[in-house]
């Protein structure tokens, strides 16, 4: 909830500085707390924002905790480049881990991280040195586009974990071009295994989202992102001589009502919303009126997309 570029800070929820003495702190949570209790008119959504606000920021370590940044990004935060300093992102190096893992390809997030990084330096203002990209106070500062990319970085390699974990009969190919000429338009990921194969949209829209006639609506919504995702993955089953089994929307769990929400086919292909911690139970189990893939099949798809992915 307050873990996104595009979310309301704990301190903007209680209607207080940063700076605020712990006094006004206590005294804003129990205001907060009469206006937002569904029992005198408030909206329930909001009196469980306000606590879950005090639970960050209520005591002094849980405040310098937060103060340091928790949330965007902090554990590539050793890995921003030479000498720490920002300039430059690379993926950061992981933990040793002897499980068997589902075989990657491409970068996840990578391409916006890339551009996050430029477009913070050149916001902040050419030959200015950014200590910190990942700063809450600058990214929250910082206009919706920029926000807004980081948010989708950090959920493309949020999700990039949750399918690595799936193991090695399963292969997920990220950040996959579709037209190679506009890096804006590509899949987040492909991943197949012996339930499908799906094309995969990981998105943060800030806030709560909802369906309505077959396409996902919400404050923060642009577009369609349902019609995209279906028109790239058909447009990437031509160029490899694939057919995918589904698409999957991921969104965060605070943002969707329904943990799995089926909306049928979309021109011909079975669609789901999934908040991120069901999607490893959905890529398992597969989609209703999802073909599943095995034997020689699911050797023959792996290698012509091999042959035909490109990345961005």
């Amino acid at each position: 909830m307050f873990d996104s570029p595009l979310s309301s800070s704990a301190y903007e929820v209680l209607g207080v500085a940063p700076d605020a003495a712990d006094e006004e702190l206590r005294k804003a949570y129990r205001l907060r707390l009469r206006q937002t209790h569904p029992d005198t008119g408030g909206e329930a959504v909001e009196f469980v924002q306000v606590q879950r606000a005090w639970e960050l920021i209520g005591t002094a370590d849980a405040r310098a905790a937060y103060d340091r940044g928790h949330g965007f990004g902090q554990h590539d935060r050793a890995d921003y480049g030479p000498g720490g300093g920002g300039e430059s992102w690379r993926p950061p190096s992981r933990p040793a881990d002897t499980r068997p893992r589902a075989r990657s390809f491409g970068q996840p997030g990578g391409w916006r991280r890339e551009r996050y990084l430029d477009l913070i330096r050149e916001w902040v203002g050419r030959g200015t040195a950014v200590d910190d990209p990942y700063d809450p106070a600058l990214v929250r500062a910082a206009p919706h586009e920029l926000k807004r990319m980081l948010a989708d970085a950090l959920a493309e390699e949020a999700t990039a974990r949750v399918v690595g974990e799936l193991g090695m009969g399963y292969t997920v190919w990220h950040d996959v071009a579709v037209d190679p000429r506009d890096p804006t338009r590509k899949l987040d990921h492909i991943v197949l295994g012996p339930s499908g194969l799906y094309a995969m949209l990981s998105e943060d829209f800030g806030g709560p989202v909802r369906l309505r006639r077959g396409e996902v609506i919400g404050d923060g919504v642009e577009g369609a992102p349902i019609a995209d995702l279906v028109a790239a993955a058909r447009a990437v089953s031509r160029a490899g001589r694939v057919r995918f089994s589904g698409a999957i929307v991921v969104l965060p769990d605070d943002d969707v009502v329904t943990a799995i929400e089926e909306i049928g086919k979309v021109r011909g292909l079975p669609v789901a919303v999934v908040a991120r911690s069901a999607l490893s139970t959905v890529l398992r189990r597969g989609l209703t009126g999802a073909r599943d893939i095995g034997g020689n099949e699911l050797f023959d798809v792996r290698t012509r997309l091999q042959q035909s992915v490109r990345f961005v």
